[in-house]
């Protein structure tokens, strides 16, 4: 008969190396998932590196039972998240849970009570995840798509969790969903003639994103971003330092051919990032950087050839919403993005997400240019 069932809370860089590690062996027993490098996912949950922490409080928690790692999670409270209007899906009082892994019912159980309990001791009422830790990092726990691996940035759960979950006392508080997308498949005629109308628009400019000046392209990118979604559920703004830091990590994923900033009238009103899908070489090397995947990385880096596409983060500024004038700069930054990825890269498969399941705007695009829902997240939440 199994043992009871034991969680301390977790400190230190020692433990804290042992939460990602046992994290990482569940990741390998799921079928599809696709093993991330251990050095980013350490710095995720390290509270003197990642920018999260600098309006965040966090305790990581790992279950033990007959002596043996059994399960894992984190407790954690955003306090911009804090700041934002209920309406939005956080505010006051909301407290958020991440990091989910355990290997029975009842240690998911476990797990889930202690997370509640030191939110509860933090004065939070609510509580929603998974969400590992920041909305901008892996928000959501799979529920559709777990035939084939994720793309970059996106987490990969066993299907089981979601009922040990539900049974817990959660229900779904949101659907983020991700489109499949075949990159050389040419749009249809009505597209083909909304963007060659832009194009003939001497008001719009649709350009490269320029890596020379890229400190003031990421300053860009992130006006737009945080004006763009900001009245979106779940949206946390960006900090000066998240801004810096996401640059930093950003850069090496960049190619300028289908990064794209539209203009109207000389200003920036739009943007369109795509990154290639870093998992295609990840899956190869098994997440090590030693002892020669970190030479493998890097010449994939610099020619991606035959890799997926992601198109993790869009934005249109808020004055331009529900115009037509929105969905025409969305199409025309798609519809080159697609082409530069086929030419140069021979990409195939691209990727448009996540999208949140009533953003209608953004799902009319993506149905409009024939794609389909492969991959589907829920946010679950609980009343403390």
């Amino acid at each position: 008969m199994a043992g009871e069932i034991g969680i301390r809370a977790v400190s230190g860089k020692r433990e804290r190396a042992e939460f990602v590690d046992l994290g990482r062996r569940f990741a390998q027993a799921v079928a599809h998932s696709v093993p991330q490098l251990r050095s980013e996912q350490l710095e995720l949950v390290d509270p003197e590196r990642n920018p999260f922490f600098g309006h965040a409080r966090a305790q990581l928690f790992i279950a033990e039972r007959d002596g043996a790692a059994v399960g894992r999670i984190s407790a954690h409270i955003d306090e911009l998240a804090l700041e934002l209007p209920p309406e939005q899906g956080m505010g006051p009082g909301t407290g958020m849970f991440g990091y989910f892994d355990a290997a029975d019912e009842q240690v998911a159980h476990a797990l889930l009570a202690r997370a509640e309990d030191w939110l509860r001791g933090q004065g939070m009422t609510r509580v929603l995840g998974p969400i590992s830790m920041s909305v901008w990092e892996e928000p959501g726990l799979l529920v559709k798509g777990h035939d084939h691996s994720p793309m970059i940035m996106m987490g990969h759960h066993p299907a089981h969790y979601l009922g040990w979950i539900q049974s817990a006392g959660y229900a779904t508080a949101k659907l983020l969903r991700t489109y499949e997308l075949e990159v050389k498949k040419e749009f249809p005629p009505l597209i083909q003639r909304i963007v060659a109308s832009g194009e003939r628009n001497d008001r719009i400019k649709v350009r490269y994103v320029d890596k020379a000046q890229w400190d003031r392209e990421v300053r860009i990118v992130l006006e737009i971003l945080n004006d763009a979604w900001s009245d979106n559920w779940g949206f946390v703004p960006f900090t000066d330092r998240e801004t810096a830091y996401a640059g930093k990590k950003l850069r090496p994923l960049i190619h300028e051919e289908i990064n794209m900033i539209a203009e109207l009238d000389g200003e920036p009103v739009a943007f369109m990032l795509t990154f290639p899908d870093v998992n295609d070489v990840l899956r190869k090397t098994g997440g090590r950087m030693f002892p020669f995947g970190w030479l493998r990385l890097l010449r994939w880096a610099r020619n991606p050839r035959g890799a997926g596409m992601r198109v993790p983060l869009m934005g249109v500024r808020k004055a331009l919403h529900n115009s037509r004038l929105a969905s025409q700069l969305a199409f025309m930054m798609i519809s080159q993005i697609r082409h530069n990825a086929a030419e140069k890269w021979d990409a195939e498969r691209g990727e448009i997400g996540w999208v949140l399941d009533d953003n209608k705007g953004m799902v009319a695009i993506a149905e409009t240019i024939g794609a389909a829902v492969n991959r589907e997240y829920a946010i679950l939440q609980k009343t403390l």
